[in-house]
């Protein structure tokens, strides 16, 4: 079984992928009487022609590593962001489309304090936390017409930390 090494998730190394969620860098602007550091728009959400931004909250079953990524799916039609309500690190998997199946698979660790985002269209695996609660917010499209396509691999891999 071919190996996947997962890295820490960094902004530049996820930019082709999506956007890393995070309190990171200056803030933008400081607000509410000096009290807090807004950290303005981080997320390129998309919603597609017919959607609606929705926000849900998503309780996984948490997993070990290493861990058999057998499946990944990705959602034409809209983006899909991931904002843990604990402070455990999850699990990322993602991969680069080739020819309308996913490519070679990439894995990353959150870090504290860390979401992400996946721009429409980009193969990704299951939500994997690694810790319970394993509950997160979601905020992906809502609308009417189908939004997820699946693909099995034929060749499972082992995704493992460094």
């Amino acid at each position: 079984m071919t190996e996947v090494v997962a890295e820490p998730l960094t902004p530049a190394a996820f930019a082709p992928f999506g956007d890393v969620i995070a309190a990171e860098g200056e803030a933008d602007r400081i607000i509410n009487q000096g009290n807090c550091a807004r950290f303005h728009d981080r997320a390129r959400l998309d919603f597609g022609p017919g959607g609606r931004a929705g926000l849900s909250v998503f309780r996984a079953v948490p997993r070990d590593l290493p861990y058999r990524l057998e499946m990944m799916e990705r959602h034409p039609d809209g983006s899909q962001a991931f904002i843990p309500m604990s402070a455990h690190p999850f699990l990322v998997i993602v991969a680069p489309d080739a020819g309308g199946m996913p490519g070679e698979p990439r894995a990353f660790l959150t870090g504290p304090g860390q979401g992400v985002n996946y721009l429409r269209g980009t193969w990704h695996g299951v939500l994997t936390p690694l810790h319970a609660p394993g509950l997160f917010a979601v905020i992906d499209r809502i609308g009417a017409t189908p939004n997820l396509e699946e693909h099995w691999l034929d060749t499972p891999r082992k995704v493992r930390a460094r």
